[in-house]
């Protein structure tokens, strides 16, 4: 049964209160005066205070309770707070909000709306417990992972990056190709340096290819190498990639580049391990672990009849697709910070514009924008303007005028329930939110 706190000198508050609360089927606590309810805040478990103002004589001034609030928002941070007094001073009432008190409301007291703010703040006090040991969940298992496995210093918060790095942790040792599909900018090849860092073949060559660097004719001998004549520039002979990558690992990055002829020798590299250098019979031997990255839509080329079927399925053993850094926008404060490196801090309102953003060029457009923000200016604290991010598309449509009802609850989704993070999501101060929020009937 959730329990509610009232510290009150009036006892007929704490009858009235009681009876309005037994209805709801909650239990009541009473104190008298502030060490009283202090003292229940030690050793009960109480999950919202209902506190008045005047425990004094002075009922103008307020100093005790004040006091008292100060007292237990600081020994208990997370528990919300209601305020009850018989004087309404607008700049009090505005500054203990400021200070985190849940609601200001005097006396006498509208039951119907105090009955609704403490249902809504108990609803959410239990979805912010929720969401508390979901982190929790979320952090164990992230220490886990770094217990048993090299991240290489990945970056990552969101539930849709920890589950593939997850499993690029316990498919490395998995002797098979892998393939990671997943959209320029997105960090594939962090994902690749994962596998190769857990493999079994962790401590011989990683060698890189970016098949969509090179022109297609150059591309077989990178690959395979070439003996001395084979082509036109070829002055002497050269070891190609899956020699020197030999016991090791190969990354061959936008695999969806290979042309015709490379994939039909890689195919054979994969099914034998054998491959002969350009202009050379002689065949040569090698074992290989082969990851293939691509933001290709491989299967759509293979319908065009631009890329082999029989290698799609060759490499794609193992897929891992890395989303878009605008899918997993848990990310994204991470990152901003680790791109930061602690040499200067986001204002609130450039926390906000990053959390908007679309991110069409996601992790790499994201580093991009801070080294631009760090160059350009010289503060200690950096604001949105310095990001560069104002022409660029949003990721979530805000309406003109006031944000309506779903651009607020997926601010709100995105932030936790942080409505401080969620205000600067939505451009706004957290009062102009909490306005918002009451007059939408949103639980806070």
């Amino acid at each position: 049964m959730r329990t509610i706190l009232v510290i009150d000198d009036n006892h007929a508050v704490h009858v009235a209160l009681d009876v309005l609360f037994s209805l709801a089927d909650l239990r009541v606590l009473s104190a008298e005066s502030p060490d009283d309810g202090l003292r229940l805040l030690e050793t009960e478990t109480i999950d919202l205070v209902i506190q008045d103002m005047n425990f004094t004589a002075d009922t103008t001034s307020g100093e005790e309770g004040i006091a008292l609030f100060r007292t237990i928002r600081d020994r208990f941070p997370d528990l919300p707070i209601i305020l009850l007094t018989a004087w309404t001073r607008l700049e009090s009432a505005v500054a203990l909000v400021k200070a985190g008190a849940a609601d200001y409301l005097g006396k006498p007291w509208d039951d119907h709306k105090l009955m609704t703010t403490v249902t809504n703040l108990l609803e959410l006090g239990e979805a912010n417990r929720a969401l508390a040991q979901h982190r929790d969940g979320e952090r164990r298992r992230r220490q886990e992972l770094e217990g048993q496995y090299d991240l290489r210093g990945v970056v990552f918060a969101d539930p849709a990056s920890e589950r593939v790095v997850s499993l690029a942790c316990h498919v490395a040792r998995a002797d098979v190709p892998v393939l990671i599909a997943g959209p320029n900018g997105a960090g594939k090849e962090r994902i690749a340096e994962i596998i190769q860092a857990n493999s079994s073949v962790r401590e011989g060559p990683y060698i890189m290819l970016n098949c969509g660097a090179l022109p297609s004719e150059l591309i077989e001998a990178e690959l395979f190498g070439a003996e001395a004549g084979a082509y036109t520039s070829a002055n002497k002979s050269r070891e190609g990639k899956f020699e020197a990558a030999d016991n090791g690992t190969l990354l061959l990055d936008e695999i969806g580049n290979l042309p015709p002829a490379g994939q039909m020798k890689l195919l054979r590299v994969l099914e034998t391990g054998r491959f002969q250098r350009l202009g050379s019979n002689r065949e040569r031997q090698v074992k290989v672990r082969v990851i293939a990255a691509t933001n290709a839509d491989l299967p759509a080329m293979i319908r065009a009849g631009t890329f082999r079927e029989d290698l799609y399925y060759r490499l794609n053993v193992i897929e891992l697709r890395v989303p878009p850094l605008a899918e997993r926008r848990g990310d994204i404060l991470p990152l901003a910070e680790h791109f930061l490196e602690g040499r200067r801090r986001l204002s609130d309102a450039a926390r906000g514009a990053l959390l908007r953003h679309a991110w069409p060029g996601n992790v790499r457009e994201m580093k991009n924008a801070i080294q631009r923000a760090l160059l350009l200016g010289s503060n200690e604290v950096i604001d949105a303007e310095e990001l560069g991010l104002a022409a660029a598309p949003m990721a979530t449509r805000m309406p003109e005028g006031e944000p309506d009802r779903d651009a607020i609850e997926a601010a709100l989704q995105r932030a936790g329930g942080v409505m401080s993070q969620a205000a600067a999501d939505l451009g706004l101060s957290r009062q102009a939110l909490y306005r918002r929020l009451d007059k939408l009937g949103i639980a806070r």
